[in-house]
């Protein structure tokens, strides 16, 4: 097995606390059915970003794409990785997920 990545970008938080209740209710369940497979439930990030360039040049701003949060789950293939964030319910808010596979230095 190996851990995924699931970092979403764009998506928006529902405007009412009852559409906010829902939702949190929606992660849990998806969280839930992902059981053992969940590594790190992660966190929704906020806009303040900075980009370092390779010349130790510092800049306002993410490199490409803004990112809005992360998972991360362990998953024996990468299309077994896609076919579980296909059910997360960021996409429900309008975000998109790029699913990477990490690969192990140690």
């Amino acid at each position: 097995m190996a851990n995924f990545v699931l970092l979403y970008s764009g998506g928006s938080m529902p405007e009412t606390q009852a559409e906010q209740a829902a939702v949190m209710k929606a992660w849990e369940a998806w969280f839930g059915g992902l059981g053992s497979a969940l590594v790190d439930a992660g966190n929704p990030f906020t806009p303040k970003a900075k980009r370092i360039a390779s010349d130790g040049t510092v800049s306002d701003g993410a490199v490409g794409s803004l990112a809005s949060g992360y998972s991360v789950i362990k998953a024996d293939s990468l299309d077994e990785a896609v076919e579980m964030a296909r059910r997360c319910p960021v996409l429900q808010g309008g975000a998109q997920i790029s699913v990477y596979e990490t690969a192990p230095v140690m």
